[in-house]
C-alpha cells in the first residue's frame, strides 16, 4: 500500500511547480513526511483568512475551493473543484500569507497532507532540498514580476 501511495505522490509532486525540478531522492524525502487523512463529505478543511499551514493532495474524492459569503444571504462563490490527484495550498509551505479562499470536501475524501512545520523541519535538516526550493522560488518570483 505504501508503494502505491509513494507512486501516486511522486507523480503529483512532479506536477507541483515548487517541487517539479527536484531530484528523485529529494522527492522521496518529502514523501516520507506526507500523511494520508480521511475526511467525510462537507468537512471544512480551512476557512478564508486562516493561516496557511499545509499542502493538500487529493488521493480520492473532491474538494471545493470557494470564497465565503461576504454578507448574510449571499452564497459562497466557487473558485475550483479539485478531484483525484489534484493539489492545492502549496504556497502555504513557503509563505506566511493567510488563506485567500476556503476549502470543503464535497465527497468523502482521502487527502495527503504535508504540514508546513514538517516541510520546514525537512528544509532545516536537508540543505540540498532547501537550496533547490529557494532556487525554484526565486525563479517563480522573477517570472511573476516579468508577467506584470
Amino acid at each position: 500500500m505504501a508503494n502505491e501511495n509513494d507512486s501516486i505522490l511522486l507523480d503529483i509532486l512532479k506536477r507541483i511547480p515548487l517541487f517539479a525540478n527536484l531530484d528523485p531522492t529529494l522527492h522521496h524525502e518529502i514523501i516520507q513526511h506526507i500523511v494520508l487523512m480521511y475526511y467525510p463529505a462537507n468537512y471544512n478543511l480551512f476557512k478564508e483568512g486562516d493561516d496557511g499551514d499545509a499542502l493538500y493532495i487529493i488521493k480520492k474524492g473532491m474538494v471545493q475551493i470557494f470564497h465565503e459569503a461576504k454578507e448574510e444571504g449571499d452564497l459562497p462563490k466557487k473558485v475550483a473543484e479539485i478531484t483525484d490527484n489534484g493539489f492545492f495550498g502549496e504556497m502555504a509551505l513557503v509563505s506566511d500569507v493567510p488563506r485567500n479562499a476556503a476549502a470543503r470536501t464535497i465527497l468523502d475524501s482521502e487527502v495527503f497532507i504535508l504540514s508546513k512545520q514538517d516541510f520546514r523541519n525537512l528544509l532545516d535538516s536537508n540543505t540540498a532540498l532547501a537550496e533547490q526550493i529557494s532556487a525554484t522560488m526565486i525563479a517563480r518570483l522573477k517570472e511573476n514580476d516579468q508577467q506584470k
